[in-house]
């Protein structure tokens, strides 16, 4: 099975429109978890190259922002035109350095195309309005204007898609973008930038800047950074806060969300979501199936279908189109999976399927999907996001319970109820402490129109990732205030 590119990967930092080897003389190896090679070795960002970014950042923002909205539309339509062209190029490259099969990675560059599209035509729309004043000699109206640079910080799980959740409608509202992506998961950024210089977008508005935490906490503090859009976990989340100061920010943070299983349920339907939400990106999804809390009265049926599923899901090669779990990106993940599941045979639970890493690959990092019976409520596969394929299995005796054990986490960022009942329904959705929940789907499901973010009180962040309410996020919402003189 071929698991070779088109084109050899940019190795190079991304700055005012040069590709670079920038300054600092450092460079770092990524290796593919799916063949175990070198695949690229990326410069590491000085202070310097961080300064230069900014300072670009800031001239090409100061132009940008005095673009009429319907040109910046024009070239966020072209930019989505340019990635369609590369979906193929784009996708192979992404599954070589972050594991997920390759139908993943294609469904996310196109998304990823669709963004650039759907804020187009949102920021179009995006306009204030006149207010009533006390006063009869004044007018009052509202109207939106860019925050300015924005420092960017994306996870590893989406390396090109969770970019342009911020960059898509941060250029369609006028801001520029300093970008850093884990540096073992930045060649399909960096290659993306050909189809952004294709589609004619300004120098400077976008740099990219490969790194880890000490180039993350650097570009943070730095004066020149504006706002932080941050998606990752939250214990990182909470040092950029630390770090960042008064800074606007949008902080996307971890999720251990419950897929919550009523006595009235479709089992077949929610065993399904709750597989399918578990291995999708071998688990590696802040709206993963962390927990399946399921009503005593359905558990032996739910347990059932489960492991039935099970048998669908296979493990191997991402580029092979037969095979849709592929390895976990990297070995933090894999220990934290033993870990947890070390855990779990000292408690004594079940685990009826999977629970181990699978050897006779390229890498040690093909972890099979798993299923765990019998789990409480105090183990780490409850209390803390595993990130990794595994469903574990909670029982409770009714729905209060249920609703207990949902809300008993730090964490409130998406969950899922099933139930046949309408009026169960919305107790579950009005009273479970998460951004979202989803009825009768998984706790993986994900439309670009959707105002996406952790519940307050929670510490899953707070801002909105989805359609018109990232555009808000990203705009400063100024008034007017005119006295006519009479």
């Amino acid at each position: 099975m071929t698991t070779s590119i088109p084109t050899a990967p940019r190795q190079q930092l991304y700055i005012d429109g040069q590709f670079t080897d920038g300054s600092s003389g450092t460079a770092v190896d990524v290796i593919s978890p799916v063949t175990g090679e070198t695949i690229a070795t990326l410069p590491t960002p000085s202070t310097a190259d961080i300064d230069k970014a900014i300072d670009a950042a800031h001239r090409a923002q100061r132009e940008w922002a005095k673009v009429g909205v319907w040109q910046r539309a024009e070239i966020c339509h072209r930019i989505g035109d340019e990635l369609e062209k590369r979906i193929d190029t784009l996708a192979r490259l992404q599954t070589l350095e972050q594991g997920k099969p390759l139908a993943e990675s294609i469904a996310d560059v196109t998304e990823a195309a669709q963004l650039f599209h759907l804020h187009a035509e949102d920021a179009v729309r995006l306009h204030g309005e006149t207010l009533p004043s006390n006063d009869q000699a004044k007018r009052m109206f509202t109207f939106y204007r860019p925050v300015g640079v924005w420092a960017i910080i994306t996870p590893w799980n989406f390396p090109l898609l969770m970019l342009t959740e911020f960059v898509a409608p941060g250029l369609a509202t006028g801001n520029a973008h300093v970008v850093k992506p884990p540096t073992h998961t930045s060649l399909t950024v960096l290659a993306a930038m050909e189809a952004f210089e294709a589609a004619g977008l300004p120098t400077g508005l976008i740099n990219i800047l490969p790194g880890e935490g000490t180039t993350g906490s650097d570009l943070v503090a730095h004066p020149g950074i504006d706002a932080i859009g941050f998606i990752g976990s939250s214990q990182t989340g909470a040092k950029i806060q630390a770090t960042a100061g008064l800074k606007r920010s949008i902080m996307e943070c971890s999720g251990n969300g419950p897929l919550i299983v009523l006595a009235d349920a479709n089992i077949e339907a929610a065993a399904k979501a709750a597989a399918d939400a578990a291995y999708y990106c071998a688990g590696q999804v802040c709206c993963a199936t962390e927990r399946a809390l399921v009503h005593a009265d359905v558990h032996d049926q739910f347990v059932a279908a489960l492991v039935t599923y099970a048998d669908t899901i296979n493990l191997g090669n991402p580029f092979d189109p037969t095979v849709n779990l592929g390895p976990v990106n990297n070995e933090g993940v894999a220990a934290k999976m033993d870990r947890h599941m070390a855990d779990a045979r000292t408690r004594g639970f079940d685990i009826l399927h999977g629970g181990t890493r699978q050897t006779g690959h390229p890498t040690d990092l093909y972890y099979n999907f798993t299923i765990v019976d019998g789990v409480t409520p105090d183990s780490l596969l409850s209390r803390e996001e595993s990130f990794g394929p595994v469903v574990p299995v909670i029982t409770a005796n009714d729905d209060d319970e249920l609703l207990r054990l949902a809300n008993a986490d730090a964490l409130g960022l998406q969950a899922a109820v099933f139930t046949e009942n309408l009026t169960k329904a919305y107790r579950f959705i009005e009273e479970i402490e998460a951004g979202q929940v989803i009825v009768n789907d998984s706790t993986g499901f994900w439309d670009i129109n959707m105002p996406f973010g952790g519940a307050g009180g929670k510490g899953t962040g707070w801002g909105r990732i989805g359609g018109k309410h990232t555009l808000l996020d990203m705009s400063d919402l100024r008034t007017g205030v005119i006295h006519l003189g009479r």
